[in-house]
């Protein structure tokens, strides 16, 4: 069995004849139909799009779950701390180190995310709840 065919089967997807099915809600069924007039395409095609940006949100958190594990312990804190708006400066305080090593734990840390900025680590793990790290 293919990766694609394993995918679609872990999300629920069963094949009938050459035909891939899945069942769909009726208010499921009215939005996409809604979507594909509004956008002047077949609700098949609306389908296909909706589908592909799923399977791309979620590689994409897996990954970042991935790289989130790679982490140390510390880049990890950092990290939510970040993520939840803490400066530098607070963040040295808060875990009692100085802020020229907060600063050399963040800039290891967009390394490892392959970002350039923090603004972009807090976009990238905007949907993570940071909560139980704050102070």
């Amino acid at each position: 069995m293919s990766l694609w065919y394993r995918i679609l089967r872990a999300l629920g997807y069963k094949k009938a004849s050459d035909r891939l099915s899945f069942p769909l809600d009726m208010e499921a069924i009215h939005a996409l139909q809604d979507l594909a007039e509004q956008q002047k395409r077949t609700k098949t095609e609306v389908a296909a799009e909706l589908l592909a940006q799923a399977l791309a949100q979620r590689d994409a958190a897996e990954v970042n779950l991935s790289l989130w594990r790679m982490l140390t312990e510390r880049e990890q804190q950092i990290t939510a701390l970040v993520c939840l708006g803490y400066t530098n400066p607070r963040i040295a305080e808060l875990l009692m180190i100085a802020p020229d090593t907060v600063k050399t734990h963040v800039r290891n840390i967009l390394a490892k995310f392959g970002l350039r900025s923090k603004a972009e680590l807090r976009h990238t793990l905007a949907d993570w709840d940071f909560s139980a790290w704050r102070e």
